[in-house]
């Protein structure tokens, strides 16, 4: 089946966040578009991934880190894989990390209507990482898997 049901959402939501509050959801644009511009006190960090994507697996624990050691940072992950891969690829690679970041997987295969309101310059490549400090307006997006630190160092970039 291609798609989940909202009820089959439900019950996995429950059963995969528990009482941490954790989001971890399939949703479409309209979504994370949402997320991306809501008013909001702290600095928003969203990166783009797949559990297929190497360089993308290696810097999640940079952004599991920043989630656990910054409050002033709310992190989300955005999974690219497809929706019907949800139950079976991505929540069994949530829970054996043991990621506690909000994680949606973006079921919205028209890139072509979405990149561009991400970024004008994404390609669509990934690992990409979107930042943005609602309170001063300023974002950063970068298309590169990151090294540990990056992440703090485009935080400040954008705070000042």
């Amino acid at each position: 089946m291609r798609y989940l049901s909202l009820t089959a959402i439900s019950i996995l939501l429950v059963s995969c966040s528990g009482s941490t509050g954790q989001r971890l959801e399939v949703v479409e644009f309209d979504a994370l578009e949402t997320l991306i511009e809501q008013d909001s006190e702290q600095i928003e960090v969203i990166n783009f991934w797949a559990t297929w994507c190497k360089p993308c697996i290696k810097e999640i624990p940079y952004f599991q880190e920043l989630q656990e050691t910054n409050e002033e940072v709310s992190v989300t992950l955005v999974s690219l894989d497809f929706a019907d891969e949800f139950q079976n690829k991505v929540v069994p690679f949530v829970k054996e990390k043991g990621l506690t970041t909000d994680i949606i997987l973006l079921d919205d295969l028209d890139y072509n209507s979405w990149i561009d309101k991400i970024d004008p310059s994404w390609s669509g490549a990934i690992p990409a990482t979107l930042i943005i400090n609602h309170k001063n307006g300023k974002r950063k997006f970068v298309e590169k898997e990151l090294e540990e630190g990056e992440i703090e160092s485009m935080i400040k970039e954008i705070s000042d």
